[in-house]
């Protein structure tokens, strides 16, 4: 049982606020060495140099980079804008706006923090001037902003094909549908509450915005086409078979420093502080990995993976036991800790089991994906709460961001629910 006491110790020392890479990295050394001595990681090196050589991998900090220097060529700013113009006039428009505008920063940008604050900054004090319910406008931000977790290109997605050994371009394909279904149902929701409580989501008024139907059609277009020219470009060249994920990856760091220079933001500043941020993001990632890897290590060497899956392979039901509670595990873990440890601790021993079983991996790995991107909204530590928080007006209190993204998590488990169940839906089996 000392694997399953190290796991434990390992989430009690996360909770009280160590870092990650450290902690499981510490855990790791402690334990194994208590157990198997110095020698259980004498492999050590070697694994770190098969993590650099990766080639999967490398897609990461090549997607981050497209996302950190789309961030600072204010595309959410410019996008915000002109879909508010575009949809204000309807009942929730603006909330819809937000939906779609996080959709398409999602398949052009991906990076979950940077599309909360933007349209924390922009769309909520817009939102709240006109009257719209706080709930309503922290929860639609929060909800919108989480879509880059499972629209491609995630790293959520690269992340699972590198863990479960899939295809990362075959995960992007898998998650289009569940994506998009997410986008209508968030809509819907925001449509039906409106139209329900015409109070909390009013149409702009008429003199709020004099610009013709033909100039706002315009400004859309003119702020749309240039991402989605990216999208297409990075999406299609996977779809199609034309590129890799990370070559795709490559293009779209070249297509976003493209997309700096048309809208005029290019600077050398910008390059080199994007470069920075890139590498501190990345940094962040990869050592988690390594201090993943240690105590995967030590896990298996002490004899935990077996514990965890003789015990698993014996619940009831057998294949749809299996799914439920390891999807229960997932989310409620999602409460506490980010997907990056969910993703490097929880999935490797869960998979082998989930193949014992029979079950196909691109369906786990939607299911997988489709869980952890509830774990940016639930509390008390979902990281987009955390944005939301940190930039909205005074006025706004947690229990507002609180109450408004519980609707938008219900969705989400309505969607991971139904992939779970018919799957054929979704292309999935």
């Amino acid at each position: 049982m000392i694997g399953i006491i190290m796991f434990v110790v390992a989430l009690f020392l996360l909770l009280l606020g160590f870092p990650v890479a450290f902690t499981f990295g510490g855990v790791a050394v402690i334990f194994g060495v208590l157990a198997e001595g110095w020698d259980l990681f004498a492999f050590m090196p070697l694994r770190i140099y098969n993590i650099m050589q990766n080639t999967v991998l490398m897609a990461v900090p090549l997607f981050i980079f497209m996302g950190v220097v789309l961030q600072r060529t204010r595309l959410a700013e410019q996008l915000l804008e002109s879909m508010g113009r575009l949809f204000g006039r309807m009942r929730g428009g603006l909330a819809v706006s937000t939906i779609l505008v996080g959709a398409l920063l999602a398949a052009s940008t991906g990076v979950v923090g940077a599309s909360v604050v933007a349209m924390g900054v922009i769309s909520l004090p817009v939102m709240m001037k006109y009257g719209y319910s706080k709930p309503l406008a922290c929860g639609t931000i929060c909800g919108a902003g989480t879509l880059g977790q499972i629209i491609p290109p995630s790293i959520v997605l690269i992340i699972l094909g590198d863990v479960l050994g899939l295809p990362v371009g075959d995960l992007f394909k898998a998650a289009a549908i569940p994506g998009l279904a997410l986008v209508g149902l968030y809509v819907t929701y925001t449509l039906v509450f409106a139209y329900s409580r015409p109070e909390a989501a009013p149409a702009l008024p008429l003199d709020a915005d004099r610009a013709s139907l033909t100039r706002r059609y315009l400004d859309a277009l003119r702020s749309m086409v240039p991402p989605l020219l990216l999208i297409v470009v990075v999406l299609g060249s996977i779809f199609t078979g034309i590129a890799t994920p990370t070559e795709s990856s490559a293009l779209g760091g070249i297509g976003a420093v493209l997309l700096a220079v048309f809208y005029r933001k290019f600077s050398w500043r910008m390059l080199y502080d994007s470069a920075l941020d890139t590498i501190k993001v990345t940094a962040m990632v990869f050592a988690i990995l390594l201090g993943a890897t240690a105590f995967s290590m030590a896990f298996s060497y002490t004899g935990g993976d077996a514990v965890v899956e003789h015990y698993l392979l014996q619940l009831p039901g057998e294949k749809w036991g299996f799914l439920i509670f390891s999807m229960l595990v997932i989310l409620l873990l999602g409460f506490f800790i980010d997907f990056v440890e969910i993703s490097f601790i929880v999935v490797p021993i869960l998979a082998p089991i989930a193949e014992a079983l029979g079950i196909s991996m691109l369906w786990f790995a939607i299911l997988i994906a489709m869980n952890l991107q509830t774990s940016f909204l639930t509390p008390p530590f979902g990281f987009s709460l955390f944005y939301l928080k940190g930039v909205a007006p005074p006025e706004v209190r947690s229990q507002d961001i609180y109450r408004g993204v519980t609707p938008f998590i219900l969705i989400q488990v309505a969607v991971l629910a139904s992939i779970l169940v018919f799957p054929n839906l979704y292309g999935l089996r």
